[in-house]
């Protein structure tokens, strides 16, 4: 089997994503979090360009990694000084990471208008950085920036500049697809010729998602002889991205075979492309392939009744593969196949008569404007009612909204909510941010004297979507509310001419829910 290596840039390339920033503390965890999966090496950042970066190498001196290997970026000597005095090579060293990157021109455009030197010079001072660095005991990768277009345009020249750098001892050639724009033909020919002609020194990729292909590019190259494969998590990167380790990893190990991380630890892809999303303050990608939450969710019926009889039929690897799991979604195209394979868990899932009784209440909902796709706990509570198995945990008398704005533009907003719990009435006020922070704030106050574990519930997002636009002022809204627990995430729906009535149902089935899981699992007050 052949081994590839899985290079990590998320914490130096990932962090020039658009909105993207890690503090030390984001680092230095994300640094564990890949060190868990079981990379080979994790580029940790640019230590000559900030305070922070500097502050970032010396804790993570301290780090005690059972996989990975630490890498420090950086550039060749500038070409009017020495490696001696410059202060790129300077602060490699200074990080006391014991792998080292740095990244020299191979096009002569860049060369000539961006360096502003001699194409010899620019051979010399990318040979005598790496020999520089080999002399103090280092690992030295050498990045070939804009490989691929200098190759292009100048082979002979980009090629002069691989041999400058391996002649001087780099340990690895990495030939980067810098403005991303390549097809997969071109990156395989022209890595296939410099694999032919640098024999057994390693070779790796590098690229970039300018043209959405930066992880068939990956891929191409490592068919044509490629070693290391650099990345990020999730493809974050400058412009439109980095290829995506979290899709070239079991590309790499469940469709050519090759060898990369341990496949226990690619089980944890899932979570740990939802951890680098969450520290990096972007929205999980539901359509990203392997670790999206949408990557096997079927919602056709036809698609649905055969993955139910077997999974290879629209599922082309198993989810637990990369920690993913299989989602079935509720619509009005569905058909009984779906809606049995949601009622799995209720243990009726052979009932067919039941599943088509459900199924239309689901339809006449839906022609409503109801959606169940991303509203899984209200299709739970749904199948309750229609089976009569749903007891609500309370009875709303009523509830009154205000939204208030003064003459100085303070505006604020005020629910009370009446309650019947059992056999007692809760009726109290709160205010908020908005009218259905208010109304959220009042429900949970009324039902936390009864049920303590509502505490643990936490709004993380509120969409909203007109689904009759025609209507005007008059037409229907449909609010998604997604909360969670410390265990799990739920999504519910609402829909209604009113928003604020369209909000109130899903947050009244967001609690409920919560409810309804602590009835199972014996764990409800009482």
């Amino acid at each position: 089997m052949v081994r590839i290596q899985i290079y990590d840039t998320t914490l130096r390339d990932g962090m020039q994503a658009h909105g993207v920033s890690f503090s030390v503390a984001d680092k230095l965890a994300i640094l564990k979090c890949l060190d868990d999966l079981g990379v080979d090496y994790i580029e940790g950042g640019y230590p000559v360009s900030n305070p922070k970066e500097v502050q970032f190498f010396q804790e993570a001196s301290s780090v005690v990694l059972n996989h990975a290997r630490l890498v420090a970026f950086g550039s060749t000597r500038r070409w009017d000084t020495t490696p001696q005095e410059d202060a790129s090579i300077a602060a490699l060293i200074g990080s006391q990471a014991q792998v080292v990157t740095i990244v020299g021109k191979a096009w002569d455009l860049h060369v000539t208008k961006v360096l502003g030197c001699s194409l010899d010079q620019n051979l010399e001072l990318c040979a005598d950085s790496v020999a520089y660095l080999k002399k103090k005991g280092l690992t030295v990768f050498f990045d070939a920036e804009h490989f691929f277009d200098g190759y292009k345009a100048n082979p002979d020249y980009a090629m002069k500049v691989l041999c400058a750098a391996a002649e001087a001892g780099a340990d690895g050639l990495v030939l980067c697809e810098t403005n991303g724009g390549c097809l997969p033909d071109e990156v395989f020919r022209i890595t296939k010729a410099v694999c032919e002609h640098f024999g057994s020194i390693l070779v790796g990729i590098h690229a970039h998602n300018d043209s959405d292909c930066a992880v068939a590019n990956s891929l191409a190259a490592v068919r044509a002889g490629a070693r290391q494969v650099q990345g990020t998590i999730n493809g974050l990167g400058e412009r439109c991205g980095n290829a995506n380790l979290c899709t070239i990893i079991p590309n790499l190990a469940f469709k050519m075979g090759m060898g990369v991380l341990d496949r226990q630890r690619i089980r944890m892809l899932t979570e740990v492309s939802r951890f680098v999303f969450e520290i990096s303050n972007v929205a999980p990608v539901p359509s990203m392939p392997y670790v999206g939450e949408n990557a096997f969710a079927h919602k056709a019926g036809l698609h649905v009744d055969a993955v139910r009889k077997e999974r290879r039929a629209y599922e082309h690897i198993d989810p637990a593969l990369v920690g993913n799991v299989r989602k079935i979604l509720i619509s009005e195209l569905s058909g009984k196949s779906a809606v049995l394979a949601g009622l799995e868990k209720e243990q009726i899932a052979t009932d067919k008569k039941l599943a088509r009784r459900i199924l239309a209440r689901v339809q006449e909902l839906e022609a409503q404007g109801y959606q169940f796709d991303a509203a899984e706990a209200s299709f739970d509570l749904l199948v309750k009612r229609v089976i009569g198995t749903y007891r609500p945990s309370f009875d709303l008398i009523k509830y009154h909204v205000t939204v208030e704005k003064d003459k100085d533009g303070q505006i604020v907003s005020e629910a009370t909510v009446k309650l019947k719990v059992g056999d007692q009435i809760e009726y109290v006020v709160a205010e908020g941010d908005g009218p259905v922070n208010a109304l959220d704030g009042a429900l949970r106050r009324a039902l936390e004297r009864f049920y303590p574990e509502i505490s643990q519930v936490r709004l993380i997002d509120y969409k909203v979507r007109v689904v009759n636009a025609k209507a005007g002022t008059a037409a229907k809204v449909r609010v998604i509310i997604e909360s969670a627990d410390k265990d799990r995430v739920w999504g519910t729906v609402g829909v209604s001419e009113n928003i604020i009535d369209a909000s109130w149902q899903a947050l009244v089935d967001s609690v409920e829910y919560k409810l309804h899981l602590g009835r199972a699992t014996g764990q409800a007050s009482t």
